[in-house]
């Protein structure tokens, strides 16, 4: 294996990417996006560089994919076929029906939260729906430790929600229950997700052992910080793999789902399979057994308003991508005329 062939496995290239790679035909090697600054694309050639800047015309890409340059090294030419992807809604006025791709070929998402403000269930099982569609493997990360004297009812309260998913509890300045966070070796692919103040730049810290990413002081009262990472961004670890710290996200808006809202609410999908009716609606049917858990105590009616809250959100979003093809098409006009 070539010295160059080694920067790019360790840089998380595969099989797959080569395959992807092949077919584009390019004689012009391969990079993986590293940082995106408005139009631009910085991106590494190898693990330890060196860099390029491109600019992406007529290209949607994110920080973690692999690109082919075009021949003139001025743009990107090609995004190679993704292995996971962390994708939202875009939030930005207008962009109802367009998604945003926060990271790409990614293998783990940490969601992060803060022990000092108690975790929004809500807000979680949004970040779980997409974490799960991502096709990455979801850990709930609970920062700021140190901030609180007895975690245990909150880490139960997040474990209640996030049903079968690590829930790991950290503090960044203390150094503590970092081991379980670091990749164990290989070349993992790491996205950090979560709201402004959460400690996302202090852990980041922390994982790569030196300060690069710049914090600040929290606010009295909140606990939240000032200053938040306001770029995606690649980042090697030193026990090997790569970390991509994300802005922090006010909204968790969902694109179209996969297996996410099944596998997020799996306690609630396995009562419908105990239904009387295949079409049950889970209200006042005779025979319903997700009513039936309500009765007893059993399931959380909010755990069952929440779900159907999201299929709806889901629902929407489908019928408004339906709206945005058809105008699109509209504004086309037919492909083909015919004269008399």
């Amino acid at each position: 294996m070539s010295r160059m062939d080694v920067e790019l496995v360790t840089l998380g290239w595969d099989d797959e990417f080569a395959a992807s790679y092949a077919l584009t035909e390019a004689t012009v090697p391969p990079a993986r996006v590293n940082r995106l600054d408005r139009g631009w694309s910085t991106a590494l050639l190898g693990a330890s560089g060196p860099t390029i800047r491109l600019r992406n015309i007529g290209a949607e890409i994110a920080v973690g994919d692999w690109i082919v340059p075009s021949a003139d090294g001025e743009k990107v030419d090609h995004v190679l076929e993704r292995h996971s992807a962390f994708v939202r809604r875009a939030s930005f006025e207008g962009a109802r029906a367009e998604s945003h791709t926060v990271a790409a070929n990614i293998d783990r998402v940490y969601v992060l939260h803060a022990l000092s403000s108690p975790p929004n269930p809500r807000r979680l099982e949004r970040e779980l729906v997409l974490a799960f569609d991502s096709g990455a493997l979801p850990t709930v990360v609970l920062t700021k430790l140190d901030a609180v004297d007895d975690p245990s009812e909150v880490i139960a309260a997040v474990e209640a929600v996030a049903l079968g998913v690590p829930v790991v509890a950290v503090s960044s300045r203390a150094g503590l229950g970092l081991e379980a966070l670091r990749p164990a070796g290989g070349h993992e692919t790491i996205a950090l997700l979560g709201s402004s103040g959460v400690g996302k730049s202090t852990l980041v810290n922390a994982l790569i052992g030196k300060e690069l990413q710049r914090t600040a002081d929290v606010r009295e009262g909140d606990q939240r910080g000032r200053h938040t990472t306001v770029a995606s961004e690649l980042i090697p670890l030193p026990s090997g793999g790569w970390l991509i710290d994300t802005p922090g996200l006010r909204a968790v808006s969902l694109w179209a789902s996969g297996q996410g809202i099944e596998r997020t609410f799996r306690d609630v999908f396995d009562l419908m399979d105990d239904c009387r009716f295949r079409d049950c609606k889970h209200e006042e049917e005779p025979g319903c057994a997700v009513q039936a858990a309500i009765s007893a105590g059993t399931l959380d009616p909010v755990r069952l308003v929440a779900l159907k809250r999201l299929v709806a959100e889901e629902l929407t979003l489908e019928e408004e991508q339906r709206a945005k093809e058809k105008a699109t098409d509209k504004r086309r006009g037919p492909r083909h005329q015919t004269r008399d």
